[in-house]
């Protein structure tokens, strides 16, 4: 179900669209956020969707995406941990590759920390950080992952 409101016909035809055409297509909350946070420019914080900019203009556009990251990681933030982790495994399971090897790789290069939103307040990033890291924890476990040296 699409949570995002509403602020005028313009809004809701471009969050719509988001939905409908993009958003919807992407089963758990994990992996909208892995999509929209890669939508994100590294350098300049803007959001791009070649598709909805071309629609309703690149400003509008960025306003949406940003608004949609937002909503989708503050989702993400009220799912209890058992949610959080059956939506992460549920993004995992789409993934090709070894779910032993995605995790290794998780564990080092850590790319889950540049999902939250520019916009997240400091206790969220920690809190975010925290469930997530948690719940790599037990999926390392239960793959019988040995946890790494951090100073290696």
């Amino acid at each position: 179900m699409n949570r995002l409101q509403s602020r005028g016909p313009l809004d809701r035809g471009a969050a719509a669209d988001l939905w409908r055409r993009t958003l919807s297509q992407i089963p758990s909350l994990f992996g909208r956020l892995v999509y929209l946070s890669s939508l994100r420019d590294s350098n300049t914080g803007r959001y791009d969707h070649f598709g909805l900019s071309q629609s309703f203009g690149e400003l509008e556009s960025d306003r949406v995406l940003r608004e949609s990251h937002e909503q989708t990681f503050s989702e993400w933030l009220y799912q209890t941990l058992e949610m959080q982790r059956a939506d992460l495994e549920l993004y995992l399971s789409g993934l090709s590759g070894d779910r032993s090897t995605i995790l290794e790789t998780w564990m080092r290069l850590a790319p889950y920390r540049n999902l939250p939103p520019s916009s997240a307040r400091e206790v969220e990033k920690r809190l975010y950080l925290a469930d997530l890291e948690a719940l790599l924890a037990v999926l390392r476990n239960q793959h019988g992952i040995k946890a790494g040296d951090p100073d290696a």
